[in-house]
């Protein structure tokens, strides 16, 4: 059978896009479909914008640091305005490249809904028909509101970047990283911060020392985090009534008549009631509360993929779903939610395929960061993992920093290292320091390389940083 394309992608993210050049590149006839903006969640509503936003949030902190250091500075503020339009011109012009890397590449585009309607067949939205030998999904996930009434009043993720204001107060639900990585934004914004979660510590499935810090170090800061805690109700504050009156607002931009106004572009201000008998008016909610694979509509189960509970589409080691003409990719997929993943499974995918060389998926040893302040650099295994598996050694030291330190700054940081007392090998890293994503990158390689703890010691310490303390701790701290 002669089909239109060898491959044809749905999902113009970072992955797609990557699998659909390195294809083409091979030879193969390629096209990719996409229903919003190309570059996906990562370019346009993610890891871009939200990283140019942790950078605008800090400079605070830097202007405070350098009076303390001797400079002359004036109080600064923030302007939301010309930040928001510089950034989404920032937007446009990665999009643009998106595209050109696409067309250079010689695949072809469609700016359309993509859906299967048989294995070798994908239909657009117009209704027009493509065959393919190979179809690969890489449609990606979205942010979902957790099911309750009126949980439509809060936004999540994807609207903070198109806040035409930044509201004066906010309530953030939830505790991963996501979550905690907006509450540290907004607050280093301006923005009053309260944050609920109804674990017992933020950040789960991270290392709890490291955890910790963090959670500390954003009361320090004056974020308002409360633990074990969640929404009971909430509804606009017009139909609040008395508990308005009787509780006020968290708001600064009170009116005379003692009720928040809403800042553009949000959907406050909104009357909550928590868990621990408060009630608060707030000028906007943020549901930072989970994510679900883009898979509703698109024709799969008709077509034998399975979905896996979730909506999340199962594959094997090689991207392969129970189709044998269909893969996927990416969030999609909810192995490794994380962009530079959806990138190497691409790549993976078309060396298996394209390039006749079978290549199972490593989703070993994977580096990442959250980026709070201070930020989160972890790799391998937390030190709770690690002890359900086998004995280890702990090496751990937190301190004050000397720029921080000498500024007067409450901050700590934190270096910590789990090590296999059997083989010796750093079975987990995890740094909570300033740009502790730069640092986990490159002790991200040792640890995949399989490095010992005596590695890490015969390395000489670079004076003086706060990363040399990986290198210069002798003596662990316990055994278990």
């Amino acid at each position: 059978m002669a089909f239109d394309y060898d491959l044809f992608v749905i999902g113009g993210g970072s992955g797609g896009v990557r699998a659909a050049r390195t294809a083409a590149a091979t030879g193969a006839t390629v096209a990719l479909a996409e229903e919003s903006r190309m570059g996906g969640t990562c370019v346009i509503r993610g890891c871009v914008p939200k990283k140019l936003m942790v950078y605008a949030s800090g400079y605070g902190e830097v202007l405070d640091e350098a009076r303390a250091y001797g400079w002359e500075i004036g109080e600064g503020r923030f302007d939301w305005r010309p930040f928001r339009e510089k950034l989404h011109a920032e937007l446009d012009r990665l999009e643009g490249v998106y595209r050109r890397l696409l067309d250079g590449s010689g695949v072809e585009m469609f700016d359309a809904r993509a859906k299967i309607a048989d294995p070798h067949t994908v239909e657009l939205a117009d209704g027009s028909r493509k065959t393919a030998k190979h179809i690969l999904v890489a449609t990606g996930g979205r942010p979902v509101r957790p099911d309750m009434k009126n949980a439509h009043l809060g936004m999540v993720s994807d609207d903070i970047f198109d806040l035409e204001s930044l509201p004066k107060s906010i309530l953030i639900v939830g505790g991963g990283y996501i979550a905690c990585e907006f509450a540290c934004i907004l607050h280093g914004l301006g923005v009053k911060v309260t944050q609920f979660y109804r674990g017992a510590q933020i950040l789960r499935g991270f290392d709890d020392e490291a955890r910790g810090l963090i959670a500390d170090s954003m009361r320090e800061r004056g974020i308002d985090l409360h633990l074990g805690t969640n929404v009971v109700e909430m509804c606009p504050e017009a139909e609040a009534g008395d508990a308005v009156r009787h509780h006020g607002t968290d708001s600064d931009a009170a009116g005379s008549n003692g009720l928040a106004e809403a800042a553009p572009g949000t959907k406050g201000p909104v009357w909550v009631k928590a868990t621990n008998g408060d009630e608060r008016v707030y000028d906007a909610v943020l549901f930072a509360t989970g994510r679900k694979p883009n898979t509703d509509g698109l024709g799969l189960e008709e077509a034998g993929v399975t979905l896996a509970r979730g909506g999340a589409i199962e594959v094997d080691e090689y991207s392969q779903t129970g189709c044998p003409s269909i893969y996927a990719i990416g969030d999609v997929t909810d192995r490794v939610n994380l962009t530079p993943v959806a990138i190497r499974e691409g790549m993976q995918f078309v060396e298996t395929v394209f390039k006749g060389n079978p290549t199972p998926v490593d989703h070993a040893l994977i580096p990442s960061a959250v980026f709070t302040q201070p930020e989160l650099g972890t790799i391998g295994l937390t030190e709770e993992a690690a002890r359900e598996i086998e004995p280890v050694e702990v090496y751990c030291s937190s301190f004050k920093p000397m720029q921080s330190a000498f500024a007067g700054s409450a901050d700590r940081v934190l270096m910590k290292l789990v090590v296999s007392i059997e083989t010796r090998k750093i079975l987990g890293c995890h740094i909570v320091a300033p740009e502790a994503g730069e640092l986990i990158q490159l002790a991200g390689i040792a640890v995949k390389m399989g490095a010992t703890k005596e590695d890490f010691d015969r390395t000489v310490a670079v004076h003086p940083t706060m990363a040399e303390e990986i290198v210069t701790m002798r003596e662990p701290v316990r055994r278990s």
